[in-house]
């Protein structure tokens, strides 16, 4: 696990409790097909964990990490993407279709 790893968790988590939970329309649409709400996706965020981590990548756009995880939601594994600004933004919120290039650090 690398060493930067409790932390991201910890201000995700954090956000995740205040409400501090953007989702992208992207994601909102792909929530909606596995048929979660906004607030069943904060609820995924706010339970992610260390064995949920899949790797970073950085946005080819903006630079920024995006940080990958990779929880189990309802039996189905699930692709969650984050940003981590002021606020969380979330994304990419998918089924896991694997072939990602993550950064596994």
């Amino acid at each position: 696990m690398p060493r930067w790893l409790p932390k991201t968790l910890g201000r995700i988590h954090k956000l995740a409790a205040a409400g501090e939970i953007r989702l992208t329309h992207k994601a909102e649409r792909e929530a909606l097909l596995l048929g979660l709400s906004p607030d069943d996706v904060r609820e995924v965020i706010a339970g992610l964990g260390a064995q949920d981590w899949a790797g970073r990548l950085a946005s080819s756009t903006t630079g920024e990490w995006m940080y990958v995880f990779k929880p189990d939601v309802g039996g189905q594994i699930t692709y969650v993407k984050l940003i981590l600004r002021d606020d969380c933004v979330v994304v990419s919120f998918h089924e896991d279709e694997g072939g990602a290039e993550e950064e596994g650090e």
